[in-house]
């Protein structure tokens, strides 16, 4: 009897512990839907790019008022988010919770610290991204194009916010760049926006669009000029965060909580190893040359205009087949992404890039792989550097990245699973570029590129360090990103010095070198892409130790790609069972 009554006073403990942790559950999902609706408001073209069409037609609010208003409100869903005790939540919710204060804290150190409304004039450009309404069909084309006057017709409020907001002095770098990324934007309205909308038949309609179409392009051109006339002239060197402000961006956003100078640490020695297994690779092709001589020649092998595209498509299918072949991580769906040309609008600033629908899209549904092929205007010398950076190793390593199993698959895991709301929105920038670039070496290091034999012949062995190079250039370039993002927002390294670093380190020319370094100064989130990797390197490392026998390369990707997008950190709770190992993230 006394057994009995235990047994029911046990049963009924963890019973109103479940219905208690369901009750907290509920308010912090009604919270989280609080939250997120509000963040979308606030971020129309974000919305839309989603799949939330409710926002089609809108672009965001700079106003003082209103930026204002949007930090007030973050503060208040920051402060309304501590109240919930993530150990009194399910798994899920506990999860949830620090993703959407990881998305806070980060727009909050945006907003408030990197001061990126009086400090980035490219702020102001770069929320102008209307490439959606063109290059996906989600509405019909009459619809998509009110749409764009609409947003269109915001963009002189745009520029006058841009004007209103900013500092009297403001970084060097980041004006240099907002005058080229301005000009961009307005030869884009003018000529390729136009060309990409010929089809319109409502004759109406396309005078209506043109007519604001014009305004923004010369509203943005105007900005421009401002930009070059009122700015550049007093422009300073000063865009460094600081030591403390960057370890706070890493801990914020990433849940990093390690110094700058040990994560560089960590960084330079990898690089230094890569440096070697590039030089490694170099040795078995022509040990009488230099590793970037070698490269060179590497380079020389490549498709020729005409087969460009067919090539990358046939290799795309190769390497999927590879995946199911070798059990790296389960494909959920037979869709393809279509291999096609860059459209004409998008190839100035696009080498190879995957462009997938929003999470929540459900109706332009197609992903495409677009691939920037040469000009027929362009001499043969051109279209012949151009092609030099898809030779058939590189441009391997690349599709690797962007489609299978990085960026593409990772999207249709998601898209297939039974993730939240939350966890489909806010993505971590270390997962998702960490995962692609992750990618590219774990499937190298699993054979792809090789014959998987003991005796391979020298023309295998041969095959099989081009791809090893090419996976070596690809990582030496994001390594060196690491290293230069720290130096020069904690250590004072300039750009100029930054560009010599990306020549010395990762053998590039001058030109691409600076545009590196220039990236660096308003992205020092660019260290993620190898902070990502060697995340989710440690992380496979504790999970193969944890499962032992039940480990299986295909069971940690896909456990790891079945819970959204979150900082890697939270990956370690979910998928560790140690607690000691949770906070051991590099």
């Amino acid at each position: 009897m006394k057994t009995f009554v235990l047994l029911s006073l046990v049963l009924s403990f963890i019973s109103s512990g479940n219905l208690f942790a369901q009750s907290n559950d509920a308010a912090f999902d009604k919270f989280a839907e609080e939250f997120i609706g509000g963040w979308l408001a606030a971020r129309p073209l974000q919305g839309t790019a989603l799949g939330f069409h409710e926002y089609d037609g809108k672009i965001n609010d700079f106003s003082r008022p209103a930026i204002d208003g949007e930090i007030a409100r973050l503060k208040q869903f920051n402060e309304r988010a501590k109240k919930f005790d993530a150990s009194k939540l399910s798994a899920r919710a506990s999860v949830d919770l620090r993703i959407l204060r990881a998305a806070i804290d980060g727009e909050l150190f945006r907003i408030e610290e990197m001061k990126v409304f009086e400090r980035n004039p490219m702020t102001y450009v770069e929320v102008f991204d209307i490439n959606i309404y063109v290059k996906r069909n989600f509405a019909p084309l009459d619809d998509r194009v009110r749409s764009l006057t609409a947003i269109e017709n915001q963009v002189p409020n745009l520029i006058a916010a841009a004007k209103t907001n900013l500092q009297e002095k403001l970084p060097k770098p980041y004006v240099e760049l907002a005058i080229d990324i301005t000009k961009g934007s307005a030869d884009f309205l003018r000529k390729d926006l136009v060309d990409a909308l010929k089809d319109l038949k409502d004759e109406q309609l396309m005078a209506q669009f043109r007519a604001t179409n014009e305004k923004a392009a010369a509203a943005l051109q105007e900005y421009a000029d401002w930009l070059a006339k009122e700015k550049l002239p007093k422009a300073t060197n000063d865009f460094a965060l600081g030591r403390d402000k960057f370890r706070r961006f890493i801990s914020r956003t990433e849940l990093v909580d390690l110094t700058p100078e040990k994560i560089l640490e960590i960084g330079t020695r990898t690089l230094k190893n890569e440096q070697q297994a590039f030089a490694d690779a170099a040795k078995k092709i022509d040990p009488s040359k230099s590793a970037p001589e070698v490269f060179k020649q590497i380079q020389s092998e490549h498709p020729t205009p005409e087969s460009l595209i067919p090539d990358v498509a046939k290799d795309l299918e190769t390497i999927r087949q590879y995946l199911l072949d070798h059990h790296i991580i389960t494909v959920p769906s037979e869709v393809r992404a279509q291999v096609t040309e860059t459209p004409q609008y998008q190839r100035a600033t696009s080498f190879a890039s995957m462009d997938t629908p929003g999470p929540f899209e459900a109706k332009a549904t197609e992903a495409y792989y677009y691939v920037t092929p040469t000009e027929k205007e362009w001499t043969d010398k051109q279209k012949e550097e151009w092609l030099t950076s898809f030779n058939y190793y590189t441009s391997d390593v690349v599709t690797i990245h962007e489609a299978y199993p990085g960026h593409y698959v990772q999207f249709l895991r998601l898209k297939a699973s039974s993730a939240s709301k939350a966890e489909k929105i806010f993505g971590s920038y270390a997962f998702i570029e960490g995962w692609a670039h992750y990618s590219e070496k774990m499937l190298v290091d699993e054979g792809f590129g090789s014959c998987n034999c003991p005796n391979p012949t020298p023309e295998q062995a041969l095959r099989a360090a081009k791809y090893r190079m090419a996976q070596a250039d690809e990582a030496l370039l994001r390594e060196c990103r690491l290293c230069v993002s720290i130096k020069m927002h904690t250590q004072g390294m300039s750009v100029d010095d930054a560009t010599k670093f990306f020549q010395q380190n990762c053998y590039y020319e001058e030109k691409p070198a600076r545009s590196e370094a220039m990236r660096g100064t308003f992205d020092p989130g660019y260290l993620n892409y190898t902070l990502g990797k060697l995340q989710i390197l440690k992380l496979r490392d504790d999970y193969k130790r944890q499962e032992s026998a039940n480990f299986s390369l295909q069971k940690f990707h896909d456990e790891m790609t079945d819970h959204g997008m979150p900082p890697i950190r939270l990956l370690r709770e979910t998928m560790l069972k140690d607690k000691s190992k949770w906070n051991e993230v590099l």
